[in-house]
This record gives structure tokens, C-alpha cells and sequence, in this order.
């Protein structure tokens, strides 16, 4: 049978319950992991067909291992391949996943012309968006033509093979390829997004919250607690022999400690009402406006370890909550899993929005749905789907509606995004909705996003949950959810305008720069000389113009002394570009008296030096050293090369690359001023002869500009077609 590797996001409130259950079926398998495991001494053929009865039951962990044991026997055989990329993608272990998928892509991908896809979308979810690209890129120039229905295993065992997958239909194709294209615009958007920062602090909410499980659906209870659900407090689950798992997703909650920001303090269980069922698994709770019903989703798991989740209400009465009743009005649709309710005011209704995956008035998957609450007699009406502006082909679920701002933020996967679910918000409701916006980075990143949802008080600080990089895990870095905490920061904004040195004039079509201390960079693509930037607090900036047949000035911002309670700030500097002149002087680079030993004195003039040729790196340069007249010209001439020789190597020492220097001594020659008048020494014109020049010598296209963000393409593939311009230019006559 087939299992989605998001089958437990898409299948049920509890987003990585089902294969975590998988993972714990260690006491089945007991002799696994031990030198007297009977199946690792199993032929191979028979080895393949244990293995493949692992899969089929959506054991991927265990299904892993035996499948690399083969591999280590056939390391060519794509079917095996294939499965290892099917498993650690299931289990959202992107880096192998990616790895396999692009092996079996080398090895048969004819056979497997799905390969180059999903090896996109692992390379994707790992936030190696240009790889990403590449592959995404591989698959529709290899499908150009498809009619075919599709692949075939390598295999006679007509019950291994996924049948959504790997028999795929003309329309399927087409519709992969329009999501291969939707991948590729998501990979440019978060290229650009990860550049332009929110202004947020992604803090894991910690141990106390968080563990090597999945945690989910946090509702903060005013400012000091949070509920929360989750699976386990870190003690690995034992199945007891073939039996099932004894596991349940359930409510607890966590008080900060006081004093302290953001920090939580062990969990207690949730029992303000009875809402615990030890026989399924509860979560995604919800209040009322009112704060009089108390909504939640129970799941039942079946024997085909399929989970089933409806939609409950817990009415309170004069001293304590009703026993939970099933939500009516056919908001829960026999045959349906419905999920994720979040109750708000839109106007002056009372809505119930959730995500369920009922057939009727679909747009395919999971989609959001609303039932409006009669205040009459508290009855729901007929569920209403969502409309095609939320609600796409694939699936959107975690509905949180905010009616501070009247916008509902929601997940989805059926959107362009940086990974794989994203959160985006909507304006309007709760039908018609307007604005659509993807969240950005760091709220979304290349893992999977749910679960937004703010503070009901104070800063617009919020919760999400996600399986970035940086949360507890069971098996691999991105195995299991973890509740995060964003913490809203001032907005720091640096506008800009770019003028000519000599007019004054806008200078349009001038790429701006803004690198901080670590060195990495930002682009702003000004078509009239006029920018922008977001700034984040605890950095130095350093911003400068680019545009081919001029230098730049630069300006400085710091954010260093910003505190996370200051207010919103704006700051607004000016660049000057001027045109390349052929040679430049600069003062106050002083020598020992007979040597070519740089000064103290002289760091700061050379420093200048280092800025001027760092933010114009087009620039070659040649250093000219001049001595004044006393001495012979032989002596002169080899004690001006050592000064510019001293010159070279400070500058190269300071990061200016080598091949941009070049270092000529000329003695006396070329005197700026007289050494004698009539016949007397002149020691001011003396001084002003012992000095350092800087020409101009080339501009180097190639160079100039790092990064475009207005040109189509990556970094890497601007700097290709700049390189193939720059030869096609040379070859004309």
C-alpha cells in the first residue's frame, strides 16, 4: 500500500506521529541490530523480499537497514537505490534522500523519471536551492516529450512498487511539471528571502517544551503559559513484542520561568478538563472567543496505521468543562479526517475553520474549510471550502485567523516556498481573501513550517512549529517537530540614495552593496538611484555602489547597541560615485628615515586604501613609489621599489588580492615639487616628493558586480554569463 512521505502531515493533526511509530518498533525487530539476526543472514533475494514487506507496512527505519545491507551487496542496482531514496525521504532525511534520488537518476533514469524531481526537492529542503535548481531543471528538459504512462520496477513482486509514483500518467507529468517550475521560483524566492530577513529571532522554545519526539499545536494561554501537545518526554517507546505501541499524542502545559524571557519550565498535564483519551491521540486545542468551549481533534489510529481525526468541543458549565461532544453541523464528514480547528470573530460572525480532506467541493488534499456558528443556538452551518486563493491542488492546513489584523496564516505546500510547508497569511475572510503573502525567512526556512500562531497580548511575538535545523531529534537533524518561539525585533530600515560626486545627480543602474562584518552580502538593484535595506540588530554595515566606469564612496551603519525593546528605526546615508580617474594620491604614508619600513602613522591612510579598492573591486591597480633627490639614482630607484613593495604587502595582508597590485619604484623621478630653489635646499618640496601614488590601470568587467538580485538566475550563473559576455566582447573587431 502507499504511504506519502507526508503522510502523517497530511493525514492527521499529528504530523510525524505515524512514522515515529514506525521508528519504534524496535522490540519486533529484535535481533536487528545483533550478530545473531536471522534476516541479515537471510539469501538476498530473500532479504529484498523482507525488506520490501517493511516498506510496504511504512516500516522505513527498519527498511533502511536492510536495504543498505543490499546495497552494500549491489551498489548498482537502482531499484534498491530508489527504495533507500523512498525511505529517507519518508523519514525527512534530506541529505541521504537527495543523495540516493540523484544516484538512481545516474544509474536509470528512464527507468525512474521521477528521480531528478524528488532529488530537487530534498536538495531543496536542505537549502541547497542552486543544486536544487539544477536538478528541478534536469527533469523537465528530460520529460520535454513525456506520453508515456510512466516507469516500471525492476522487480516481479507486483506489490512493492508505488503506483502513484512510479506508473505515472501524461496528466500526472504535466502536473509535476508545473510544480518543478513552482520549486524553481520557490528556490529563487528564498535565495532573496534569506538575503532580506524578517525582522525576527527564531529562539527553540527548549528542553522543557521540546523533545526527541514531535511536539505540536502551541496555544499560548495569556503571557506566561503555553499548551502544547506531545508524545513522550524523551524516554524511548517500547512496542511490546507484535503488539501495538503503546503511544499518545496528549495536552501539557509549561509556565515560564518568571523574570526570565522566553524560558519554559518543566511541563505539568493538562487537566482542566477531560480532554486525555488513552486510547487516541489529542491535540490541536483551541478556545472560543468567549472562552466558554474548549475545541480540540481526537485521531484514532486503525489497523492499517491509518489515523482518522475528528473535531470535539467541551462546553463549560457553572464550575467545570462538559464532557467533549463531536462537533455537528457535518463539520466532522463521515469518511474524512477533519482537523486543526482555530475559532475567531471575522466581522461580527463567529467562524470555525479546519483543515479536512473531504471530497465534495475540494481542490485536492487537505484543504481549509469554515463553519459559521449561530450565536442563536450555537449550531454550525454547512462547512464552506475556503476558496482557490487559499486552497490549492495540494494541501493546506493549521489555520490560525488573527482578528486583530482580520488575516488568516495558514501552512501549505501547494505555494511556492523555501522548503517544503510554508506559512503564508491571507487578508479578508472568511471566504473571500485577499494579499497573499509568504512569511519569509527566518519564520520559513528549507524544513517544513506549521502551526503559526501570536501572542493574544503585547508585541506581535509568535509560535511555529518546524523541523529546522537546531530542534531535538529522534534519528537525523530533521527528523521531529519542535515548538519554536519568534521574537519580534525593531524594524531597521537603511534608505539610501546613490549621486554622481560631481553633479549631485541621481546615479541610476547602480548595483548597491551592504556587507556586514561576516562578510556576507546583500544586493539592491537601484534603476534610479534610490535604496533600501532591512538591517538586523547586532551588526556592523558597510554599503557601497556599483556601476561600470565608476568608484565608490562608502557609508557605515551599526546596529551593535540596538536593544530588542528599542522602537522601529530608519536611518538614511548617501553614496557618491565618481568617475575612474587614472591615478590617485595618498597622503601620510610615512617610512622610516633610509628605510621602506611602513610607519604607525601611515595604517590609517593605507587603510583608506584597503576600503577604496574592497568596495571597488573591479579596480587594478599600480603602486608608484618616489624618493626626493638626495642620494644616488641607483640607490633612490631600489629604495622606492622596497617602499612599494611595503605598500603591496600590507594591502595584500589586509585582504586585497595580489593580482590587483602591482608595484613600480621610480626614485626621484617624476618630482611633484622643486627639491632646491636657486640653488637652496627646498626640504617642503622635498616631502611633497617622497610619496605614494596609485594608478589606475584596468576595470574588469568581470569583477564589478558579485551579485544581481534584478537579473534572473543565481549568483553562480550571473558570474557564468558575465564571463561569456566578457569573452564575446573581446572577440569583436
Amino acid at each position: 500500500m502507499r504511504k506519502n512521505w507526508l503522510f502523517i502531515i497530511l493525514a492527521t493533526l499529528l504530523i510525524t506521529i505515524q512514522y515515529e511509530a514506525n521508528a519504534q518498533r524496535e522490540n519486533k525487530y529484535k535481533y536487528r541490530h545483533r550478530a545473531n539476526d536471522p534476516i541479515g543472514k537471510l539469501s538476498d533475494d530473500r532479504k529484498l523480499r523482507y525488506a520490501d514487506q517493511l516498506f510496504i507496512q511504512g516500516s522505513y527505519f527498519n527498511a533502511i537497514d536492510y536495504y543498505q545491507q543490499l546495497k552494500a551487496n549491489d551498489e548498482r542496482n537502482p531499484y534498491i537505490t530508489y527504495q533507500l531514496a523512498f525511505c529517507y525521504r519518508a523519514t525527512r532525511d534530506y541529505v541521504p534522500a537527495a543523495h540516493y534520488y540523484a544516484e538512481t537518476y545516474a544509474l536509470a533514469k528512464k527507468v525512474y523519471p521521477l528521480s531528478a524531481y524528488y532529488a530537487g526537492q530534498m536538495l531543496k529542503q536542505q537549502g541547497e536551492y542552486v543544486a536544487a535548481i539544477d536538478m528541478f531543471n534536469k527533469f523537465l528538459e528530460d520529460n520535454k516529450k513525456i506520453t508515456a504512462g510512466g516507469q516500471k520496477d525492476p522487480t516481479e513482486d507486483p506489490n512493492v512498487y508505488n503506483d502513484q509514483e512510479r506508473k505515472q500518467t501524461p496528466k500526472v507529468m504535466k502536473d509535476l511539471k508545473k510544480k518543478a517550475k513552482m520549486e524553481i521560483d520557490g528556490c529563487n524566492m528564498a535565495i532573496q528571502s534569506i538575503k532580506s530577513p524578517q525582522p525576527v529571532t527564531m529562539l527553540n522554545c527548549g528542553p522543557n517544551v521540546n523533545t526527541i519526539y514531535t511536539e505540536l499545536s502551541p496555544l499560548p494561554l495569556g503571557d506566561s503559559t503555553l499548551l502544547f501537545s506531545t508524545m513522550g518526554r524523551n524516554a524511548v517507546i517500547e512496542s511490546n513484542g507484535y503488539d501495538k505501541l503503546n503511544y499518545k499524542e496528549h495536552f501539557m502545559t509549561s509556565h515560564k520561568h518568571p523574570g526570565v524571557v522566553d524560558s519554559f519550565q518543566w511541563p505539568l498535564p493538562f487537566y482542566d478538563g477531560t480532554f486525555r483519551d488513552p486510547n487516541a491521540h489529542v491535540g490541536n486545542g483551541c478556545y472560543s472567543p468567549g472562552g466558554d468551549r474548549f475545541y480540540f481533534t481526537k485521531c484514532s489510529e486503525g489497523d492499517t496505521m491509518v489515523i482518522t481525526c475528528a473535531i470535539y468541543v467541551s462546553k463549560f458549565g457553572s464550575t467545570n468543562w462538559g464532557v467533549p461532544q463531536l462537533v455537528p453541523g457535518n463539520v466532522n464528514e463521515p469518511g474524512s479526517s477533519n482537523t486543526m480547528p482555530w475559532v475567531a470573530k471575522v466581522g461580527k460572525k463567529e467562524i470555525l475553520y479546519f483543515s479536512s480532506n473531504r471530497k465534495l467541493q475540494s481542490r485536492g488534499g487537505y484543504d481549509l474549510w469554515y463553519s459559521v456558528i449561530d450565536p442563536r443556538n450555537g449550531s454550525y452551518r454547512r462547512p464552506q471550502n475556503c476558496g482557490k486563493k487559499i486552497n490549492t491542488t495540494s494541501d493546506e492546513i493549521t489555520p490560525y485567523y488573527d482578528s486583530r489584523e482580520n488575516k488568516l496564516y495558514f501552512s501549505t505546500n501547494g505555494l511556492k516556498s523555501m522548503g517544503g510547508f510554508d506559512i503564508y497569511w491571507a487578508a479578508g475572510g472568511p471566504s473571500r481573501f485577499s494579499d497573499i503573502q509568504n512569511m519569509g525567512y527566518p519564520i520559513n526556512t528549507s524544513a517544513d513550517e506549521l502551526y503559526y500562531v501570536r501572542d493574544p497580548l503585547g508585541k506581535p511575538d509568535a509560535y511555529v512549529v518546524s523541523n529546522r535545523i537546531g530542534s531535538y531529534a529522534l534519528k537525523n537533524p530533521t527528523c521531529c517537530n519542535d515548538i519554536w518561539r519568534i521574537q519580534s525585533e525593531p524594524k531597521l530600515i537603511v534608505l539610501g540614495k546613490v549621486l554622481s560626486k560631481k553633479t549631485q545627480d541621481l546615479m541610476p543602474q547602480t548595483v548597491v552593496k551592504m556587507v556586514d562584518q561576516k562578510g556576507e552580502m546583500n544586493t539592491y538593484n537601484s534603476e534610479d538611484g534610490n535604496f533600501m535595506f532591512n538591517m538586523s540588530r547586532g551588526h556592523a554595515y558597510i554599503i557601497t555602489g556599483d556601476k561600470p566606469g565608476y568608484t565608490s564612496t562608502r557609508a557605515s551603519v551599526s546596529t551593535m547597541e540596538i536593544k530588542r525593546s528599542d522602537p522601529d528605526d530608519t536611518v538614511e546615508v548617501t553614496i557618491y560615485l565618481d568617475s575612474i580617474r587614472n591615478s590617485f594620491s595618498v597622503s601620510n604614508i610615512f617610512y622610516d628615515y633610509d628605510k621602506a619600513t611602513l610607519r604607525p602613522e601611515s595604517v590609517q591612510s593605507l587603510d583608506s586604501v584597503v576600503h577604496f579598492l574592497t568596495d571597488n573591486p573591479s579596480i587594478t591597480v599600480e603602486i608608484y613609489s618616489y624618493t626626493d633627490a638626495k642620494g644616488r639614482d641607483e640607490y633612490n630607484m631600489a629604495l622606492s621599489q622596497r617602499r612599494a613593495q611595503s605598500v603591496l604587502d600590507y594591502l595584500e595582508k589586509n585582504g586585497i588580492d595580489r593580482g590587483r597590485l602591482t608595484a613600480k619604484g621610480f626614485g626621484a623621478k617624476n618630482p611633484a615639487a622643486p627639491n632646491s630653489i636657486d640653488g637652496k635646499d627646498n626640504p617642503q618640496g622635498r616631502q611633497l616628493n617622497r610619496r605614494t601614488e596609485f594608478r589606475i590601470i584596468t576595470d574588469v568587467p568581470t569583477r564589478r558586480v558579485l551579485y544581481n538580485s534584478a537579473l534572473p538566475g543565481t549568483m553562480d550563473q550571473q558570474e557564468k554569463n558575465l564571463h561569456v559576455d566578457s569573452e564575446e566582447d573581446d572577440e569583436q573587431p
